[in-house]
């Protein structure tokens, strides 16, 4: 078959077939188009009705077993839409703020809220890996320090894991939300993360396999900072030193996210920040860009958990 002939095809299937005036004409475009496009590679590659079936099942199965963000991450799609994103603001004008990376499927609202500081771990891996003190200012658009900016973070434990989806963890073990404070400055103590892989028997590394590509992510941080009159920023900073640090399976990894590491063992410092044992430091400033009339939403619409 022509593509013409399976542009002609699909239009009597999807468009032929609507009631008129009814159909919402958005959905309409892109249901057209992508299943235009999909004809066509089926076509193209002479797919097997079987071949066909087992990709549906296949997705399917990811969507039951909640891998469909993964999946997004792992092919590249989201890291697609940050590209895009990037491209839009350009156009609009929009320039020097913190490099925006995928979100990845693992937030969860309603985490508890504090102004200028906040200790993220419940305590729960005390002495099991290295004590992190992250700090920094949130600027806005003006470059001068923001007040009252809110800085949503969260993170994987030793090891890998998110808490809420990972139950033996307390709910909000490893996510806050911290608040700048009159400076525009934040501060949390947490435990250094560790990189981790897709479920090792789950769907995504199924097709991972298939594609002789590895499912590793760097250790790494999670960001959402917003403020009043500027662009919410979704971003995250990547631990130096990772061995997946230049190679995530997730495109994530961008030059302008990697900010030193400063192992800190003097002991007035000991002292000031109340530990007693020697901890990472990390110094990381946020730059927000303005909402600019034009450019395409900063927020973006999806499911999230909530706790």
């Amino acid at each position: 078959m022509t593509h013409a002939e399976i542009e002609a095809l699909v239009n009597n299937f999807i468009v032929a077939t609507a009631r008129p005036g009814e159909a919402d004409a958005r959905v309409q475009q892109v249901v057209v188009r992508l299943t235009t496009d999909l004809f066509k590679a089926i076509e193209d590659l002479d797919l097997s009705p079987s071949e066909v079936w087992k990709g549906i099942e296949y997705f399917a199965e990811a969507g039951a077993s909640q891998e469909l963000g993964l999946l997004a991450a792992g092919l590249g799609l989201e890291r697609f839409l940050d590209i895009r994103a990037d491209e839009a603001e350009a156009r609009a004008g929009l320039a020097g703020g913190t490099p925006r990376t995928i979100e990845g499927p693992l937030y969860v609202a309603g985490a508890p809220e504090s102004t200028g500081f906040a200790r993220l771990d419940d305590g729960s891996e005390d002495g099991k890996g290295e004590i992190l003190f992250m700090q920094g200012t949130v600027y806005g658009t003006d470059g001068k320090p923001l007040a009252g900016a809110r800085v949503e973070v969260w993170h994987a434990n030793l090891l890998g894991n998110y808490s809420f989806f990972d139950t033996t963890q307390s709910h909000f073990n490893l996510r806050r939300t911290i608040v700048s404070d009159a400076n525009g400055r934040y501060q949390f103590r947490s435990t250094v993360p560790m990189g981790y892989g897709c479920p090792p028997q789950g769907t995504t590394q199924r097709l991972l396999d298939l594609l002789a590509r590895h499912g590793r992510r760097p250790a790494h941080i999670h960001f959402f900072v917003s403020a009043p009159g500027h662009r919410k920023l979704t971003t995250q900073i990547n631990i130096d030193g990772d061995e997946y640090l230049w190679d995530d399976f997730a495109f994530a990894s961008r030059e302008g996210l990697v900010p030193a590491v400063t192992r800190v063992a003097d002991a007035a410092e000991l002292d000031k920040h109340g530990v007693d044992r020697p901890f990472a430091s990390i110094d990381f400033d946020f730059r927000l860009l303005p909402e600019t009339a034009g450019a395409p939403a900063a927020e973006v619409e999806r499911q999230r958990a909530a706790a």
